[in-house]
C-alpha cells in the first residue's frame, strides 16, 4: 500500500494511476480526508440517458400489461399522431 500527499499526487497523477491499475492501493491524504484511488469498472456508469429509456421502457410495458388487462383501449396511430 502506498500513501501519498494531495501535492505529490498533483505532481505524479500518472504514476499513481499506473499503480492503482496494476493492482497496488494508493492513499491519498489531504487536509479534507483520506480516499483511496479504485479503477472505475464499466457498471458503475449509469447515465441519464440510460436511466431515461430504463423508465421509458417501464413505462411502456406498465400500459401495454393495462391494454391486455382490459384496464385500457390502446391508441391507433392516428389518435397517437393527433395527440402530437
Amino acid at each position: 500500500m502506498t500513501i501519498v500527499s494531495a501535492r505529490d499526487f498533483r505532481a505524479n497523477q500518472g504514476k499513481y494511476f499506473s499503480m492503482v491499475n496494476s493492482g497496488e492501493h494508493v492513499i491519498l491524504k489531504s487536509r479534507e480526508g483520506n480516499f483511496r484511488l479504485v479503477p472505475v469498472s464499466s457498471s458503475d456508469f449509469i447515465s441519464d440517458e440510460t436511466q431515461k429509456i430504463t423508465a421509458d421502457l417501464r413505462g411502456a410495458l406498465r400500459e401495454l400489461k393495462e391494454v391486455i388487462a382490459g384496464k385500457k383501449k390502446l391508441n391507433t396511430l392516428d389518435s397517437l399522431i393527433d395527440e402530437l
